[in-house]
């Protein structure tokens, strides 16, 4: 899963929000830095990767794309579940992400200096334009996938990636409704953890 759906996940919890968004940012003994609930963050975006790579419903849609771009399947996958999660009216409407999306970065705006570095740089891009809520938009999803290609040391377009996308948008869509609820229900269970 891609930004919209770690933020989503956090649950409005303002520490297991930032954790969540900045994980990948994050390496080794670094997360100690953090306090409590951010560490709590971190542990729950690693489960939701971990959950999201070994689902079968994963490694079926990755094969899509596996056979242009190997080891970044799953992260081309990433990018096209928060496409159809910003479109799941089950989780939003068109409203209703908007608003989320406000929150989100209004809880974040109030964590900016304990962002790692990269995530720092990031950060200013991803709320001026509001990725978050984009991500609803093929436009969108066209320039997210890009941007996994052009993060990647050994990927050179990813124009193909988009087009698989198209090619397969239903197949893509109905794999999706079959794996976020069983995400969703696992990230909630994970949560109730933490409360005890």
């Amino acid at each position: 899963m891609n930004f919209l759906a770690h933020a989503y996940l956090s649950f409005n919890k303002p520490g297991i929000l930032v954790g969540n968004m900045i994980s990948d940012f994050v390496k080794g003994k670094r997360k100690y830095d953090y306090s409590e609930q951010i560490q709590q963050g971190i542990a729950v975006h690693r489960e939701i990767d971990r959950f999201t790579d070994v689902h079968p419903v994963t490694k079926e849609a990755k094969e899509i794309f596996r056979p242009a771009y190997r080891l970044y399947a799953g992260s081309l996958m990433d990018v096209i579940y928060d496409h159809f999660l910003a479109l799941d009216e089950n989780e939003f409407t068109g409203e209703s992400l908007k608003v989320f999306t406000i929150n989100t970065y209004a809880l974040l705006d109030q964590f900016t200096d304990q962002f790692p570095e990269k995530f720092r740089g990031m950060y200013p891009y991803m709320k001026a334009h509001n990725w978050l809520y984009n991500y609803r938009y093929r436009e969108g999803i066209e320039k997210s996938l890009a941007g996994v290609v052009r993060r990647a040391k050994y990927l050179e377009e990813s124009d193909t990636a988009y087009l698989l996308f198209n090619e397969h948008y239903n197949q893509l869509k109905n794999l999706y409704q079959l794996f976020f609820p069983e995400l969703k229900i696992m990230t909630v269970n994970l949560m109730k953890q933490f409360d005890h």
